[in-house]
């Protein structure tokens, strides 16, 4: 039986992409799901079909950068299931704008959404990982933490802020036996940046295959952390030279 059977996850960005993805494949596993993101109407629609699947879910419609909004999101998800085993903190926007061009607008917008809600879902779950004895959360980084794109300046800073963030609560959990990890996806197709690159047919991971990584790093034993994890294509130049 997987260790999430009966376990509470929060998923950000839930209404579409990786996190619609992560949240049918934790009711897969047994656990039960609250699901978090602006679009209500497509978290209305993801609960019925995680209720037709025979699971449990919660909507809260959330802005991660709102830290009033990210308290109540975690007070409904105690007030319906008790308390918070995992969190997943996906939600994220991408920016595609050379730094000259960059207004400060836009580059708060990136990193508010990208890095800063990770901080704020992270300060929230914490007490409640605390009172439980244990907890796990998983950031969705990206393959720009490691090697960035040309003229990304705020998306690439937010992964990278977010790495940090990331080795910094893994540190600080350690001896609360909480898990804090990253996950770093290469080109998945999702809404995030449509058209924004051209690419090959078939040559993109689906959310579903991001998912069931994110899933397995989460499917383990409390006193293990899968630490951080990188999904890559094989022909993205991303290793070196050919």
């Amino acid at each position: 039986m997987s260790i999430l059977a009966g376990r509470v996850v929060v998923v950000t960005g839930a209404s579409s992409g990786i996190g619609e993805a992560c949240a049918i494949e934790f009711v897969n596993r047994g656990a039960k799901v609250v699901l978090a993101a602006r679009r209500v109407e497509r978290l209305k629609g993801l609960v019925e079909k995680i209720e037709a699947m025979g699971g449990e879910a919660l909507a809260v419609a959330t802005d991660v950068t709102d830290e009033d909004a990210v308290a109540n999101l975690f007070a409904q998800a105690v007030a319906k299931f008790g308390t918070v085993d995992v969190l997943i903190n996906n939600a994220g926007i991408a920016e595609n704008t050379p730094v000259h061009e960059t207004s400060l607008e836009q580059w708060s917008q990136v990193i508010n959404t990208n890095l800063t809600s990770a901080f704020l879902c992270a300060k929230h779950a914490w007490p409640i990982f605390l009172k439980g004895g244990h907890g796990r959360i998983v950031n969705v980084g990206s393959i720009s933490a490691k090697v960035p794109r040309s003229e990304c300046p705020s998306y690439t800073a937010s992964k990278f802020g977010l790495a940090g963030l990331t080795h910094a609560l893994a540190v600080d959990g350690r001896d609360q036996n909480i898990a804090v990890s990253i996950f770093h996806p290469g080109i998945v197709a999702t809404e995030i940046m449509p058209g924004s690159v051209k690419l090959p047919e078939n040559f993109a991971a689906t959310p579903e295959e991001a998912a069931g990584i994110i899933v397995h790093m989460c499917d383990m034993p409390d006193h293990l952390n899968f630490y951080e994890a990188l999904m890559v294509q094989n022909k993205l130049p991303f290793l070196g030279r050919g």
